[in-house]
């Protein structure tokens, strides 16, 4: 695989800290998700069938258990107290799945992770709904390495996705000792909901329609950009570090 490198100045001043969401953004996970989802439900609950038929694409994983277990008797209290070990057996259910499903990067993710690994401007870290243990699991079955990720927050921390971007700037500056100004951050998602958080840091949203979200509900709340995909690493570098005003705010066709 081609091996890219975005040039820029190496300064301090200039970083930008880039939060990657995970499906539906830098990868498919061929609904294994949701089957270890509901493997996990009937090990710990003695519940089946429950998810079909409910979204996740935008929720975390803990929004997702309250969808399922509050109509059923269930308080939020339960299911706070019920989080650690179901996110501990979610992790070891998809695990054990994962290899029957066909997982995979989506048009440009790993090569737009290969260019950022190697543009000294770049802090890459993760904002997703997924619980924490289960994320080295599907990137390493899409190709790519958990370590260039150093920092996140994930579905297993709040049902609320608006609280993770605060959470991973917080572990960013921590990581990286440096501060990032709100338009030196960037969340890339594909639904409204990795949209809306990213108004809880007052960073830039960039919609790839990848995954779930059309670009009517996407161009809704008002993104810095949309893009197809990430093929066109150009186009996304000027995204990013807003090299240039004119296809920086740009909605690509």
């Amino acid at each position: 695989m081609a091996n890219h490198c975005f040039s820029g100045s190496d300064t301090r001043l200039n970083s930008t800290l880039i939060l990657f969401d995970i499906d539906g953004t830098l990868l498919t996970a061929d609904r294994s998700g949701r089957v270890a989802f509901e493997l996990a439900l009937a090990e710990l609950f003695g519940l089946e069938g429950l998810s079909y038929g409910i979204t996740f694409a935008g929720k975390t994983d803990w929004q997702i258990l309250l969808d399922l277990l509050l109509p059923r008797g269930f308080s939020q209290a339960d299911v706070a107290q019920a989080m650690p070990d179901f996110a501990e057996m979610l992790a070891r259910k998809l695990a054990a799945i994962i290899g029957r499903h066909k997982v995979r990067p989506l048009p440009g993710a790993r090569e737009l992770i290969e260019a950022l690994r190697d543009e000294p401007r770049a802090r890459l870290g993760l904002v997703t709904g997924n619980v924490g243990a289960s994320v080295p699991v599907k990137l390493r079955a899409a190709g790519f390495d958990p370590a260039d990720f150093p920092i996140g927050a994930f579905g297993h921390e709040s049902a609320n996705r608006s609280d993770l971007p605060p959470l991973a700037v917080r572990r960013a500056r921590a990581h990286w000792r440096e501060d990032f100004p709100p338009e030196r951050i960037v969340i890339v998602g594909d639904t409204p909901n990795d949209v809306i958080c990213t108004r809880s840091v007052g960073g830039r949203a960039l919609a790839v329609l990848n995954g779930m979200g059309t670009r009517e509900a996407l161009a809704t709340e008002e993104p810095y950009a949309i893009l197809d995909d990430l093929t066109d690493l150009a186009v996304v570098r000027n995204i990013l570090f807003m090299e240039a005003q004119d296809d920086g705010r740009s909605q690509q066709a």
